[in-house]
Order: structure tokens, then sequence, then C-alpha cells
């Protein structure tokens, strides 16, 4: 495995998550942390598709460094689900950072890709590229017409959210009170979305806006990234009604490696991440669980440089009314067992060890990805 020498400076936005965020912007680009991976190789990893569900990679202001070029090739994902613009971003901003996206994409197209189908994840994983699929994990761009749904998906689009954390104009939040579930405009919407093959997210919504979303869906859904109430009660977490709602659409649910799985202020371990995947396994099926990490490739280094960047961004999260309970300075908004640019094998070597078969490590790492994408985008 490569070494990281150097520690790069990587400022600004790039991801709607108080995870991705942190990870990219976190001042310091550090390989592998504290984890020792010599211990944790999975035989099967390199030959397997690897998908994140929802992942950060780059910022959008400066340049992609040949550090964290390096860090993409060497954490064996082929893909993963980024989102766009930040939450509150409108129209205009939206499609400005779907244009530099692209850029930065078309720049480095010796290691990065644009997802727009299934086969050109294979390609990625034959190219040893990172494939870049563009996502939303907000509403705001949108206007009661909602032709800017096609005019996005035109763009290269993927994956759209019907909410994020508060009230949107097609559902509610999983922080709203009072959840009425999908709005008129959403059902609307949806059916869109379905017609333009893009694939709906459920993430961040609440109950009633997850139950009524899958009765108007036609085709599959998914939860990209999310966790087990069974396991911790949170609202940033589903109930395993919803989680198997999801899978019965023949959609997937995503797990991530966010600082909702577990109670307390202290660090969360890697045993944790796997008991939520593992209970997910059980409820939906080896066809219909995945990973959604939330985090961004490049590890991060837990500094006081970092610490100080946790402050600024919850503050500015609570004082923005998307903060999720939880989020606080006092836990970093990763596993530090898994702060890894190679997080998925050490993922996969976790649940080989707990006697989960190849085959279904295979499938939670990528293949379900995989096969949900081929669905609806095809």
């Amino acid at each position: 495995m490569n070494k990281i020498n150097r520690r790069v400076l990587i400022k600004s936005l790039v991801s709607g998550s108080l995870g991705s965020y942190l990870a990219i912007n976190s001042g310091v680009l550090n390989a592998f942390s504290s984890t020792d991976v010599s211990k944790s190789i999975w035989s099967k990893y390199d030959s397997s598709i690897v998908i994140d569900g929802l992942g950060g990679a780059f910022s959008l202001r400066q340049p992609v460094t040949q550090a964290a070029l390096d860090a993409f090739k060497n954490s064996g994902i082929s893909a993963l689900n980024m989102t766009v613009p930040y939450p509150g971003d409108d129209y205009a901003e939206t499609i400005k950072k779907i244009e530099k996206t692209k850029s930065i994409i078309e720049q480095n197209s010796t290691s990065l890709i644009l997802i727009q189908s299934a086969s050109d994840i294979l390609k990625a994983k034959l190219e040893k590229k990172l494939g870049i699929i563009m996502g939303f994990q907000s509403t705001e761009m949108f206007d009661k017409s909602l032709s800017d749904i096609s005019e996005f998906a035109k763009m290269g689009v993927k994956i759209m959210q019907v909410s994020y954390n508060g009230p949107s104009i097609l559902g509610s939040g999983g922080l709203v009170k009072k959840d009425s579930g999908i709005t008129s405009l959403g059902k609307r919407a949806i059916e869109v979305m379905e017609s333009e093959k893009v694939l709906v997210d459920l993430s961040h919504s609440g109950k009633r806006t997850v139950s009524s979303a899958i009765e108007q869906a036609k085709r599959p859904v998914v939860i990209s990234h999310t966790g087990c109430n069974a396991i911790y009660e949170h609202p940033r977490n589903n109930d395993d009604k919803e989680l198997k709602a999801a899978a019965d659409t023949g959609g997937l649910v995503g797990i991530y490696l966010m600082p909702f799985l577990e109670g307390g202020e202290h660090e969360i371990k890697a045993d944790m991440v796997i008991k939520h995947i593992l209970h997910a396994y059980k409820v939906c099926g080896e066809d219909h669980i995945a990973i959604g990490s939330d985090q961004g490739v490049v590890p991060v280094n837990d500094g006081p440089d970092y610490r100080e960047s946790i402050r600024k961004e919850v503050a500015r999260r609570i004082a923005a009314g998307i903060s999720a309970p939880g989020e606080t300075p006092h836990r970093p908004p990763f596993i530090p067992e898994l702060n890894s640019e190679r997080r998925m094998e050490l993922i996969a070597y976790k649940l080989s060890q707990k006697g989960v078969p190849d085959r279904v490590v295979e499938k939670i790492i990528g293949k379900n990805w995989l096969r949900v994408f081929a669905s609806v985008w095809n």
C-alpha cells in the first residue's frame, strides 16, 4: 500500500453531510491513522466491485492533489455517490457545482470517471479509476414545475433525495416534528425521477415520508446512508419496517459510518458498524444491504485542527437548523478503527470474521449497489 507522506490542506464544501464534509475539509491528509491494515486483509477485495453509496472525493474549490488521486486508486473503490450541491444551494448554485464537478473529473480523467450507467462502473473497475456518481441530498434547487429534475438528470445527476433533515417541498426530513408524509408535489417528483431513470433516495426522511414515498414508488428505492433504530434509536436511523419496505421495492439500505450508531460521546468502534450491518442483513436479506459510509475517501487525522473544524462546522449546522442530534465536537464523525482509504476492505474483513460468506460480503461492499443501479438506470 502506498504511503502518503505529506500533509495536504483541503478547504471548502463538497458534501451535504457532516461526515464527508469534515473528512474532506479536515485540513490533513493522513494514511490509515492508527489502523493496522496488515492484520485486516480480505483476499477477494481487489477483485471485487466496491461501491460506496454515499461519500466524498474532492473539493470543488481547489485542484485535486496527486496525494488524493493516489488515495483514490489505493482505496479499491470503483464508484461512489458524491453529493454535488450542499443543502441550501439553489438552482443557479447547483448548476455551477454540477459543471465544476464534471470539469474536475475531466481534468483528472486518468484517475476519475463520471458514472452514467452501471456499465461505467465496470469500466471504472477495469481501468482502476474512481467513478463519481453525482447525487443530491436536498431539494432547494427544484421549483414547483419540477422541470429541473429532468434538466439535472440530463446533466448526469443519477440519485436524488426527497428531503434533508428539515421540511422540503417534497416531504419531511427526520428532524421535522410533524411529518405529514410525501407531499402531492413529492408524489409527482417521484414519478418524474423514475421516468428519468433517477434513483430515489429516502435517506434523512421522516417515517411517514419514507412509508408514503415507498407506496408511491414503482421502481426500486434506497435509503443510501442510515443506521438501525433496533440497535440505537436516533432520528437519522430507520425502523426495521422502513428498512424492509425499501428492500421489498428491490432497492437496498446502506449503513453509514457516522456517530449516530450508538449513544454517548465516546468514539464508536468498528464492531458497532458491523452490528448495524448484520442487523440490516437479517431484516432485509443478503441482496438488499450495502454501505453508504458518509465519509470522504481520504482518511483524516483527528488532531487539534480537525477538532476545531468539527466545532465550527457543528456550530454552523446548528445555526442553519440542519444539524442532527448527536453531532458533537466530543465525538469525531467517523470510526477511528476504519480511518483508512481501504475502509471498505476492513469492513469486508470484519464481516468475514463474523462468518458472513464471501459471496455475501461481495454483495454488501458493492454488488448490491451495482444491481440496483442497473435496474433503475438501465
